[in-house]
């Protein structure tokens, strides 16, 4: 309901390999984008998504100003942070810099198991596509997604099992890289698509 522009939904994540095509705006995610969250959002902790425009300047101060005069950017990053209820390990390989998960069938006597290494070897960061799915600001009906197109994860989780709660979480923090590609300077960490009228 209106006003639309007050947004009170959380983003849906996905990932794929870097250079994957973003689905359109009113398509659902396929192969191989892969949703973070085996039920998507209802898998996130209560604090939802967090997207976090991180940025430094360098302030000017002349000999005749107490004020800066000036300011030059000299640093940006973009961030989306969500704290995941979801300890598959398909979801847990998120945390461990894409380890591969090992399947063993069950046999006579042994269950069936799924193993995947704790340690993550240096100078090897997985990257992803990264596709946040939600609201739209000008219309609940329709969509808005941010696309960005390299990233990896820098989160470091401190699961916590306990008794009651909300679960054990793993603190995901997905960190956004310049593509190499992009086709002009304001889009190298992305974009975000809006629809604003529904279609004809």
């Amino acid at each position: 309901m209106t006003p639309f522009e007050i947004i009170g939904a959380p983003l849906t994540l996905w990932v794929a390999p870097v250079g994957t095509a973003f689905p359109t705006i009113t398509a659902a995610p396929s192969s191989p984008w892969v949703k973070i969250g085996t039920n998507g959002d209802r898998n996130y902790e209560n604090g939802g998504v967090t997207v976090t425009h991180a940025k430094s300047y360098d302030k000017v101060r002349t000999a005749g100003a107490a004020g800066p005069v000036k300011a030059f950017l000299s640093e940006e990053d973009l961030m989306f942070g969500v704290t995941l209820l979801d300890l598959t390990l398909e979801q847990y390989q998120l945390a461990l810099n894409g380890n591969t998960i090992t399947t063993v069938a069950p046999a006579a006597g042994q269950p069936g198991t799924k193993k995947i290494g704790l340690s993550e070897d240096v100078g090897r960061t997985k990257e992803y596509a990264l596709l946040a799915r939600g609201l739209s600001p000008y219309n609940e009906a329709l969509a808005m997604q941010y696309c960005v197109p390299r990233c990896y994860q820098s989160g470091a989780p401190a699961l916590v099992f306990r008794k009651g709660g909300t679960g054990a979480g793993l603190q995901l923090r997905f960190e956004a890289l310049e593509d190499l590609n992009a086709t002009n300077a304001q889009e190298r960490f992305g974009y975000i698509l809006a629809a604003h009228l529904p279609a004809l």
